[in-house]
């Protein structure tokens, strides 16, 4: 049923109960009350217990990289560990990005992104990723992801290519939705490299042990 269609049927459901088709103006609903969060109205909780406490929840690591978002620039990425699966119809995935990031406005303007999910062998391209201003993808071997052309990084455990789906805002952070155009394991068709996972824990990278 088109819009049309859809606008008529209302139409008559209103005239069946005796409910008026047409109304007056419609008033503007007053505009929410903007101010800052005043000092006694946050929660009682140091950033660096916060982060200790916290760091005990052992991630995943990964490296979100996009395609260049005008020429010459060169593709964006950044080191994340706050990437999850949100959703299996539609499939969706979100990761965390600080909002003084200088590299997610540039996957903003993209569009697009690919998760890289790293290896335990893979530390120390995690660590250069994470640096900011420098030239991430120096001596980087990686091709394009299918379908969005973000950099897949070689030797990754897994990708997933993405379109960018919503941006929520949570504190000094944004909240990215990905809506998932692609995935694999290793290069496209591959299985990947053998090999634990890279996890970070209390500040640390880390494997999984042998149960």
């Amino acid at each position: 049923m088109g819009h049309a269609g859809m606008a008529e049927t209302v139409v008559r459901y209103l005239r069946s109960v005796g409910a008026p088709t047409t109304a007056g103006p419609v008033r503007a609903l007053p505009r929410p009350e903007l101010r800052a969060v005043r000092d006694d109205e946050r929660a009682p909780v140091p950033a660096a217990e916060f982060r200790r406490v916290l760091g005990n929840f052992a991630s995943g690591v990964t490296v979100v990289t996009a395609p260049e978002d005008e020429p010459g620039a060169g593709p964006a990425g950044f080191a994340c560990q706050s990437f999850s699966s949100l959703s299996l119809d539609p499939p969706l995935v979100v990761f965390m990005v600080a909002r003084t990031s200088t590299t997610w406005p540039r996957i903003a303007r993209a569009g697009v992104f690919c998760v890289n999910v790293l290896t335990a062998d893979q530390g120390e391209l995690c660590r250069a990723f994470a640096v900011s201003g420098a030239d991430k993808f120096a001596g980087v071997a990686y091709d394009g992801a299918p379908v969005s052309g973000s950099p897949r990084l070689d030797g990754a455990a897994a990708w997933i290519d993405c379109a960018i789906h919503a941006v929520h805002t949570g504190g000094d952070h944004l909240i990215v939705v990905g809506r998932v155009t692609a995935l694999g394991t290793g290069p496209e068709g591959g299985e990947g490299r053998e090999g634990e996972p890279l996890l970070f824990h209390r500040g640390r990278f880390g494997t999984v042990a042998p149960s």
